[in-house]
């Protein structure tokens, strides 16, 4: 009997694979293979396939097992925010032990293996995106809205890493790219943190809309946005980027810092404006990467 209802208790091996992989945040994975490729194609000279597929493999698996470790810093934190209360290990589908064991045993094997296959300053930069999203990032959020410039920073270092891995080294075209994506992601979260205010509040994160207000936010969200669109362009005279990705940046650029603005006459509370702004700098970011996937290095 006993045995019969532990059986029946189990989950379904299919429904913890689910919770297993909910752990690394696949969608910000899937953003972090995008940045690497494009770090990847960009540099100068070639690459062997099998290194830029270790490259990419070995980006995804080190910040999968930094989210995984996010996971578990922040359960307590999760079980008290509507947007992430059924994430597995807030709703108890998980020992929380599982996401430490994979958070330290993945980049135990994936960092070294980047060392090996796609250079040392590689993996030193995944090494450090790792270090800084889990010990200074995370608990930083409880205390200070700084630490949106502090999360930016291992945000931005996967197309950097795939950089390295072509390059060796670290030199202009690469610290664009990170420009680019540190850059990016200022007025992402600001507007994140204005329309999931509420939110917050009830997880007790201290970002900007909550510590400055709705209308502060707003401006450095505009203001962000305003420096995101010159940064773009630096890979033009860096030799990275053709006319038509340049064309691509402005008017992309030009319709985000308009809704930004269009915004400004708007009452509060501002949830639906930040809420589709947010959803144009994910618009805003797939087009320049498609436009420089397509235009890279073009006359």
């Amino acid at each position: 009997m006993l045995t019969q209802t532990s059986a029946a208790a189990r989950p379904p091996p299919l429904a913890v694979a689910r919770d297993l992989a909910l752990l690394a945040k696949p969608r910000l994975s899937s953003l972090v293979v995008c940045t690497t490729a494009g770090g990847i194609w960009l540099a100068p000279g070639r690459i062997e396939l099998g290194r830029a597929l270790a490259t990419l493999l070995g980006t995804t698996a080190v910040v999968g097992a930094a989210n995984a470790l996010n996971n578990w810093l922040e359960r307590d934190t999760d079980a008290l925010m509507r947007r992430t209360r059924d994430r597995p290990l807030p709703a108890g589908r998980l020992d929380p032990w599982v996401a430490v064991a994979l958070g330290l045993a993945v980049p135990a094997v994936a960092i070294p293996t980047l060392a090996l296959l796609a250079g040392p300053l590689t993996a030193f930069l995944a090494a450090l995106a790792l270090f800084t999203y889990v010990c200074v990032y995370t608990p930083m959020k409880l205390r200070s809205p700084l630490a949106l410039f502090v999360g930016a920073v291992p945000g931005a270092i996967p197309p950097l890493m795939g950089w390295t891995s072509v390059t060796g080294r670290l030199d202009a075209g690469g610290l664009a790219l990170f420009a680019l994506l540190f850059c990016w992601q200022l007025p992402h979260f600001l507007a994140v943190s204005i329309y999931l205010e509420e939110d917050y509040r009830r997880g007790g994160l201290q970002v900007f809309a909550l510590v400055h207000g709705q209308r502060v936010a707003q401006a450095w969200t505009l203001a962000t946005t305003a420096l995101l669109v010159p940064v773009s362009l630096l890979l033009l005279p860096l030799g990275l980027a053709g006319a038509g990705y340049a064309a691509v940046v402005i008017v992309a650029g030009s319709l985000l810092a308009g809704y930004g603005i269009y915004g400004l006459t708007l009452p509060a509370p501002l949830t639906r404006w930040a809420r589709n702004f947010f959803l144009g700098t994910l618009a805003y970011l797939t087009v320049i990467f498609a436009a420089l996937f397509i235009w890279s290095r073009a006359p």
